[in-house]
């Protein structure tokens, strides 16, 4: 036996071998995470604590003598994951067990051993993706009548040029307003995200898109996206500039106390030092985030720039406003910027979207 088909070996009768499992060992090998933690589940069903230890040794032996693979042994566990009866589970364990055949087999006859879950139907929502080369994905589930009827007055438009989905995307930016339409009196029902023209870009910088240069520099929107110097020099910003003060250490100046609720020039200035929410990993434009006092206005915060973060509602509901009492994380505002801190202690910034107003003007 050659050395690859020693492997599939012990890939294919593998109830043995997994007794002395070791996820660390798999990690350390390069083993991508997904599986290991899938290998994981398998290990904790055949050799984990559980009260039903006889059937437990009926499934180690029964999985032996069918000669069950890893990628089978898992497949069965996603099979029984809607199953919440632990006894129920065991019985449709061993009897996925004893089916004999390869990894289709056991696919087909899963089909007549689980009975499927009924699930309710998914509520009607709107998702937005992280964006990836200039582009967002947006996921839309809604009642079939209502789908059904958007796709229909999408595909009015498809012509027999070139591929359905470019064509209806470019209706439906036209149904929203967003595209001219060919009518003589257009109907605009969404105004598109324009950037407004606050200057938070080092002088230089500056200078060099002034004098038309500007391609390559990169500046950071509050809706979340970006655009190149040349760009923001080509938009219609109209006749009136805002100017932003930002101190080195402080951050924004700015300081009003008197209420609770922040006020405009506030919000955009909270905005300007964080363009999205600064909880790692969030991808929330502060276009579409609440203002957040870091030091609660219940226990006496002020509505001062540097008590103010911009937070996606999630977060701003779920921040620990209590530092000693940190179990979910919660933001800081850290030389004149707001930034997460860890349940213990660890200061991470959120690199989704790195142009805020001190990082572009002072290198953080």
């Amino acid at each position: 036996m050659n050395t690859f088909a020693a492997l599939v070996t012990g890939l294919t009768n593998p109830i043995e071998t997994l007794a002395s499992f070791d996820a660390q060992v798999l990690l350390d090998a390069g083993c991508k995470p997904a599986l290991v933690r899938e290998w994981t589940k398998v290990h904790k069903v055949y050799y984990g604590p559980t009260k039903f230890t006889r059937k437990q040794a009926n499934a180690i032996t029964v999985a032996r003598s069918t000669k069950k693979s890893l990628d089978q042994l898992a497949y069965i566990e996603s099979r029984l994951a809607g199953i919440t009866d632990p006894g129920k589970k065991w019985e449709l364990r061993l009897a996925l067990l004893s089916v004999k055949g390869n990894y289709k087999t056991l696919q087909r006859r899963a089909q007549d051993i689980v009975p499927e879950v009924d699930k309710p139907a998914p509520e009607p929502t709107i998702r937005f993706g992280r964006s990836r080369k200039a582009s967002r994905p947006m996921n839309v589930m809604g009642p079939d009548r209502d789908m059904a009827a958007i796709e229909y007055a999408l595909r009015q438009k498809v012509t027999g040029d070139g591929p359905a989905g470019p064509q209806m995307y470019e209706a439906f930016m036209t149904i929203l307003g967003l595209r001219p339409d060919t009518e003589d009196t257009p109907t605009q029902s969404i105004a598109p995200a324009v950037p407004r023209p606050l200057i938070l870009i080092p002088l230089e910088e500056h200078i060099k898109i002034i004098s038309g240069a500007g391609d390559d520099v990169i500046l950071g929107l509050t809706d979340g996206t970006t655009m190149t110097g040349a760009e923001y020099l080509a938009q219609n910003f109209g006749d009136v500039l805002e100017v932003a003060v930002f101190h080195p250490q402080q951050g924004a100046v700015n300081l009003y106390d008197t209420q609770r609720f922040a006020n405009q020039k506030q919000r955009d200035l909270a905005r300007a030092l964080s363009p999205t929410c600064p909880v790692p990993d969030c991808r929330h434009a502060a276009d579409n985030c609440q203002v957040h006092h870091i030091k609660a206005w219940s226990q006496g915060g002020l509505t001062n720039m540097d008590n103010l973060a911009m937070l996606c509602r999630y977060h701003n509901r779920t921040n620990d406003d209590d530092p000693e009492r940190s179990y979910h994380g919660r933001v800081d505002n850290i030389r004149g910027a707001p930034i997460w801190r860890s349940p213990r202690g660890h200061l991470v910034p959120n690199t989704v979207h790195p142009y805020g107003a001190m990082a572009l003007l002072y290198g953080r």
